[in-house]
């Protein structure tokens, strides 16, 4: 016999809610068939002539969409946009790989293909496919079948699927997340039903990783919390923990049944290699515990626009799996439905056909290695101009952006007086740099930390 589970509190919410807008209004009802007056209804605003929305106050720019708003606005010829979290060529253009577009010709030749609704969870080859790559194609997770994927919105769409699924679900409604992080975390996993708490993390002392605050702060945590890692390519700082560090964490982390929440949207892009930039993900799988895991494939494979992630989530054993992507469904059945075909399916074609593989590999390698270099090349440059400070981080961080250390008003005096967009915490993406550029970003830096001196 099966017993009626009890709606969570914050399905108890959202239903308290939605009866209160279904409700009756005796303002608004028709009284009998007899009368037929016709009541102004609150929303016709106190005149008829003013807007029900006239109290709204602007919301202000999102602080990292923002700085590519402020950047269109200015004519200047040299300006430079370091703040947009996308590739860039070394002409400063955007760019869709060779492969990506070889995988949307075969589609397009294809007059099989249909446009018809996914299921909910999503494109069956791609979910099989994002498993295998983040967690290793001979993974034991996979083939004891504890673990189950579903498509979502890139990145932020599979962490808000995650995030709702543990507030509905899970006994712990306190997730961890690292100090600083991506600005769309807090907000992300607080609508999401979560309470969000910080751990340390970087250290602007030696613009490196805090490594003894975050072990205190997670030997504090209490057991059972959730705790947001990036796989790699800590965003917004380039500094990611060693080998031995994340086994640490690990088994921190275990010891007191603290549950690894995963944000990998920098798979491959970091180091060049889709399995170094997996490790850290694959150390916690490989000790049979729990893992959520968010992928996104917008930087990897260039499909920003496209919107193209996963949640997967490594359970205990094939039972339980199958029942947490029954209520993966529930999540996301009335959020979006079912997710877009298009994405999904360029990753699909290209993860399963060998040759495809191997040249996004090389491309993806090259998009990697050109980032490095642009730390190196301005690593030399502000040694070679004599620039105040150790700029050794540049080249010790890792992944698109680099912390600079800058703070307000130096990013301030950049942007007025160079025309240099970056987000105010001084992060810029080394992805917007290029060989002619970085001559004018140095000068700025220059300019910057030694004109209060």
């Amino acid at each position: 016999m099966h017993t009626q589970q009890s709606p969570s509190p914050s399905a108890d919410r959202r239903l308290s809610v939605l009866a209160r807008h279904l409700e009756p209004s005796s303002s608004t009802a028709v009284e009998g068939h007899s009368n037929h007056t016709i009541v102004g209804a609150p929303t016709s605003g106190y005149d008829g002539k003013q807007s029900v929305f006239s109290h709204i106050v602007r919301a202000p720019e999102d602080p990292i969409l923002g700085v590519t708003v402020a950047y269109n606005k200015d004519t200047s010829p040299v300006k430079l946009n370091l703040g947009v979290g996308a590739y860039r060529t070394e002409e400063g253009k955007p760019l869709v790989l060779n492969v990506v577009r070889k995988a949307e010709q075969l589609l397009v030749n294809d007059r099989s293909r249909i446009k018809e609704y996914l299921p909910i969870v999503g494109l069956a080859d791609f979910n099989k496919l994002s498993a295998k790559l983040i967690l290793g194609a001979d993974s034991p997770a996979i083939q004891e079948n504890r673990v189950t994927t579903v498509q979502c919105l890139s990145g932020t769409g599979s962490l808000r699927v995650g995030g709702e699924f543990l507030a509905q679900h899970y006994h712990q409604r306190t997730i961890y997340i690292p100090q600083p992080t991506w600005g769309n975390h807090p907000k992300i996993f607080t609508l999401a039903g979560l309470s969000v708490k910080s751990y340390r993390y970087y250290d602007p002392a030696t613009r490196g990783l805090h490594f003894q605050g975050l072990l205190e702060d997670l030997g504090s945590a209490p057991s059972g919390a959730i705790v947001l890692l990036h796989a790699c390519a800590h965003n917004p700082t380039g500094v990611d923990p060693t080998k031995d560090q994340w086994e640490q964490i690990r088994r921190l982390m275990r010891s007191k049944g603290l549950l690894p929440f995963f944000d990998s949207a920098y798979q491959g892009f970091a180091s060049g290699s889709l399995d170094i930039d997996a490790q850290s993900v694959r150390m916690f799988v490989a000790d049979g515990g729990e893992v959520l895991v968010a992928q996104s494939y917008a930087k990897n494979m260039g499909l920003y626009g496209e919107r193209v992630g996963a949640l997967t989530i490594v359970c205990r054993n094939a039972d339980v799996a199958s029942r947490v992507e029954s209520q993966l469904k529930l999540v996301i059945r009335p959020m979006y439905s079912s997710p877009p075909i298009h994405g999904a399916s360029i990753v699909a074609t290209i993860l399963k056909d060998r040759n495809l593989y191997h040249e996004w590999t090389l491309e993806l390698k090259a998009m990697a290695d050109r980032i490095i270099r642009m730390r190196q090349q301005l690593f030399d440059a502000l040694r070679a101009k004599g620039t105040p400070g150790d700029w050794s981080h540049i080249i010790k961080q890792i992944g698109m952006f680099t912390f600079t250390g800058l703070n307000k008003e130096q990013v301030a005096f950049m942007t007025k007086e160079y025309h240099i967009y970056m987000t105010s915490d001084g992060r810029i993406s080394m992805a917007g740099l290029s060989s002619r550029t970085v001559p004018h970003l140095t000068d700025a830096i220059h300019a910057a930390v030694t004109r209060a001196r």
